[in-house]
């Protein structure tokens, strides 16, 4: 039905008849001769009416906006002053020879080049918000991405396997979704959290190098970067090391931005875990915000301010400064907004001092109700630590570490993008590693696995597992850019003996791990060789490419925050047959 694209008539078809089909984009009438800016995947080419042709005007009086349309035409050039350079058919129009209306639209809820359109409106009517340019070219970029992803995964000899949707019910840190078996009353599957379990499996049975790009599952509270149901690059290697697969994974982001966006990404640099936090508050830093967090733990142990020392002289404590260059300036009104920003993280407050004269450490030189509770030496410390210079701000946190980073880190984001305290980069990479093997929690009062409990001990810290499993760190790493995490991975245990040690820190009992695990443990006592792997998240990979701040922009058919399609009205009622026949009663 066509010859061409809209969106690529160019030149070179000039003086061509060519037959078209698409959507009215725009339609304009001046005086006699009608205007149609014509719509399809591709773009929009211009096609003109006059009254010479009298069929083809008759029916263009009729079309309105969004009416589907076939259309031929001839090519010829705008006329000067005319052209737009902005697009390829911009010095261009094709004269209409006939036009005939496939079918007919209803008024649009909004208008395809309508600006601030509220999310609801847009999921409600998502069909519609997918003719938008802004969604077309989206959603082409995400099939750029993972063309190019597929195409190195190719040539490196990786092998696209798929794995179970319907499977085992396993923990994996979040819940699952249930699917209830109609033929085994009682019984469920869970929709996959990854296919972590399935992929080690494949590489016992000896396939050496998996990839696949693959839906997951997870049950969690959702917000702008989560989804319900979300995409994952999912990875796997046998018989290579930590950096090894580093080296591979980096040298495959590189290359897809290169092919997709024409951007060669600087080099990687690596940084522990604990250097992350220690500096930034956060194990997903993003680099290209200067400012930096600074310890004071040590420092602030014998000070008369209570909310400093007793952090400080408390295990688990810690007291941090964060200084602002030129924050002195800084309003009452701005500083208590950053107070109630903190809260949100658990912090109680933020203290601060400004520095107004770095040669006078004292009541002099610095302003803040703090300052005549801390001694001079407490004073001095801060200022030589922190680099400050008269004019800037010191924001302290005091609290336990993970509140003090959770604050401090969140509070260095918001300053350093408000205020302008950034390098100039467009995007900043790193590694994330040497990440802890378990992290404490405080509602079950255990151990749980920080990454998930088949990541490998760094090597030498097996026997910390069942001594002190808290100082035990994982051959586990993080890629983050731009100050979020878009892929992570481990390498993995494959000795069945170092698997029970890791169970058996997190509290599960030989019993409980054999009813979860045993095909894996079984597995794994068959010549498991050496793996490891990584997933990166599709979803906001190709959200930051596109400059979006949110994986809805993303995905053709998202949920919303509350994990409902507006579209379809899912989830929904189900009749009660169904019910019965899967023995299920709504309570």
């Amino acid at each position: 039905m066509r010859t061409d694209y809209c969106g690529l008539i160019s030149e070179r078809l000039l003086d061509q008849t060519v037959e078209l089909n698409g959507w009215v984009h725009r339609r304009r009438d001046h005086g006699g001769v009608i205007f149609i800016d014509l719509r399809d995947r591709e773009g929009v080419v211009q096609v003109v009416i006059d009254p010479d042709t009298p069929e083809a005007f008759a029916t263009a009086d009729k079309v309105r906006n969004e009416f589907v349309l076939r259309i031929s035409g001839r090519v010829r050039r705008r006329p000067e002053g005319t052209t737009n350079a902005n697009i390829v058919s911009g010095q261009i129009e094709v004269f209409a020879k006939s036009i005939e209306i496939l079918n007919a639209s209803l008024t649009p809820p909004f208008q395809m080049d309508e600006e601030n359109l509220s999310e609801t409106v847009r999921l409600t009517h998502r069909v519609m918000d997918l003719r938008r340019p802004e969604m077309l070219n989206n959603l082409k970029l995400r099939y750029r991405f993972t063309m190019a992803v597929r195409r190195y995964f190719d040539a490196q000899g990786f092998i696209d396997v798929e794995t179970p949707m319907l499977t085992k019910s396993t923990p994996e840190g979040a819940r699952d979704y249930l699917v209830p078996s109609r033929v085994h009353h009682g019984e469920f599957f869970a929709l996959p959290q990854s296919p972590q379990i399935f992929k080690q499996l494949l590489m016992v049975a000896g396939f050496d190098r998996y990839y696949q790009i693959v839906k997951c599952f997870r049950d969690e509270d959702l917000r702008a970067d989560r989804q319900p149901e979300f995409t994952q690059i999912d990875v796997e290697t046998s018989f290579l090391g930590e950096r090894e697969i580093n080296d591979i994974m980096e040298c495959m982001i590189r290359t897809v931005f290169s092919e997709v966006l024409s951007v060669d990404l600087p080099e990687f640099p690596r940084m522990t875990w604990q250097e992350a936090m220690d500096r930034f508050g956060s194990d997903k830093p993003d680099l290209r915000v200067t400012l930096e967090l600074t310890e004071l733990t040590d420092a602030m142990k014998d000070v008369a301010f209570k909310v400093f020392s007793g952090p400080a002289t408390t295990p688990g404590g810690r007291v941090a400064a964060l200084r602002v260059p030129g924050g002195a300036a800084l309003t009452r009104g701005e500083i208590d907004g950053y107070t109630e920003f903190v809260k949100v993280y658990g912090a109680k407050g933020l203290a601060y001092i400004k520095v107004n004269d770095a040669s006078k450490p004292n009541e002099e030189g610095l302003q803040s109700p703090i300052v005549k509770n801390l001694h001079p030496q407490a004073l001095a410390t801060i200022l030589e630590r922190t680099g400050a210079q008269s004019g800037d701000l010191i924001f302290f946190g005091a609290d336990r570490a993970k509140v003090v980073n959770d604050a401090m880190g969140a509070l260095r984001l918001r300053v350093g993008h408000e205020k302008g305290h950034l390098d100039g980069r467009k995007w900043a990479p790193l590694w994330v590693v040497d990440f802890p093997m378990f992290e404490f929690d405080e509602e079950s009062r255990g151990w749980t696995a920080m990454h998930h409990p088949f990541t490998a001990p760094k090597d030498g810290h097996e026997d910390l597992l069942e001594t002190e499993p808290g100082k035990a760190l994982a051959k586990a790493y993080d890629m983050v850019l731009n100050g979020s995490e878009i892929g992570g991975g481990s390498v993995r245990i494959h000795r069945e003996e170092v698997q029970s040690k890791v169970f058996a820190a997190i509290g599960l009992t030989q019993e409980q791990a054999r009813t979860k695990f045993g095909f894996l443990l079984d597995a794994l006592q068959y010549g498991a060789p050496p793996h490891g792997g990584i997933a990166f998240g599709v979803d906001r990979i190709v959200a930051m490419m596109a400059g979006s701040d949110s994986i809805r922009d993303v995905i053709a058919f998202p949920k919303t925050q509350r994990a409902q399609c507006l579209l379809t009205q899912a989830p929904s009622p189900v009749d009660e047959k169904q019910l019965r026949e899967l023995h299920i009663k709504v309570r």
